[in-house]
């Protein structure tokens, strides 16, 4: 069930990473523009809001793509302010999938 800050729009759900499955996981990560974001913030190591990216698509285009990686359990977001806060489950993903992320992020290009 949504709690009242859910229905509201304010937070979104959040999968755990066991429950996705891998298949679900690569999809997310076959796509470039995804791939940039996630290595923005697997290289900062910092929560990062979703303006601050250098991604060459419109709005809602890159909305689209931050749900995709949210879906796949491999972001986490959550509002500060008027800013949407995106972390990396870095931790959670390489529990799972332990060595993933490194063997897509942690070589050259992204």
């Amino acid at each position: 069930m949504a709690t009242a800050q859910q229905e509201r729009g304010r937070t979104s759900v959040h999968p755990e990473v066991g429950d996705v499955p891998l298949q679900q996981v690569l999809e997310a990560l076959v796509d470039p523009v995804r791939r940039g974001i996630l290595r923005e913030l697997y290289d900062s190591g910092e929560d990062r809001a979703c303006g601050t990216f250098d991604i060459a698509v419109s709005k809602s285009t890159a909305t689209h793509h931050f749900n995709v990686l949210r879906e796949a359990g491999l972001i986490r977001q959550r509002y500060a302010g008027t800013s949407r806060l995106n972390t990396l489950r870095r931790m959670e993903v390489d529990a799972v999938f332990p060595g993933l992320l490194d063997a897509v992020l942690g070589c050259g290009e992204p």
